[in-house]
C-alpha cells in the first residue's frame, strides 16, 4: 500500500496548525475524553477512513475507553456496553455525518436527546470533534493515508 500524496495539511504549510488548535478547543470544552474518542472512531469507521480509525482506536485505548466499547462501537445500538450520554453523542455524530442520507439529518429529537446529556460548551465540543474528524478523513481517504504510518 502506498499514499497518493502526504496529507494536504502537511503539505500546505500552515494548515496543520489552525487543526491542531481545532483540537485543544475540543479537549477544553468540558466534554468527556473517552466520549469525543468514540465520537471520532465512529465517524471514522463511517466515512472508511482507514488510518483514522487506526489512530482513533489507539487514542480511544489511551484515553480510557474499554475493549469491549472499541470493539462494538460500529454496532453500538446493539450493545449494552454505551451509557445513554455515549449513544447519544454517537446518534448525533451519525446524523451529523451523514448528511445527505436525509432531510433534516440532524432532527430535533437527535439534537434534543444530546441537550440533555451536554451543556452548550460541550455540545460545541462535541459538535466540532464530529467536523473535524470529517475533514481529516476525507483528506485521508482522498488521499489514501496508510493506517499506522502516523505512529
Amino acid at each position: 500500500m502506498q499514499s497518493r500524496m502526504q496529507n494536504p495539511a502537511v503539505v500546505l504549510s500552515g494548515a496543520m496548525q489552525p487543526i491542531q488548535e481545532i483540537f485543544k478547543a475540543v479537549h477544553s470544552g468540558g466534554a468527556d475524553p473517552e466520549i469525543l474518542e468514540l465520537v471520532h472512531l465512529r465517524v471514522s469507521q463511517i466515512n472508511g477512513c482507514s488510518s483514522c480509525v487506526d489512530a482513533g482506536a489507539k487514542t480511544a485505548r489511551k484515553a480510557g475507553v474499554s475493549d469491549e466499547k472499541l470493539a462494538t462501537v460500529v454496532a453500538w445500538r446493539e450493545t449494552p456496553y454505551f451509557s445513554d450520554e455515549e449513544r447519544a453523542a454517537l446518534s448525533l455524530a451519525e446524523a451529523a455525518t451523514r448528511l445527505a442520507d436525509r432531510p433534516d439529518a440532524v432532527n430535533d429529537e437527535i439534537w434534543d436527546t444530546a441537550a440533555t446529556y451536554f451543556d452548550e460548551k460541550q455540545l460545541a465540543a462535541i459538535v466540532l470533534m464530529i467536523s473535524v474528524t470529517n475533514l481529516f478523513n476525507r483528506l485521508n481517504a482522498t488521499t489514501r493515508q496508510i493506517a499506522g504510518a502516523w505512529g
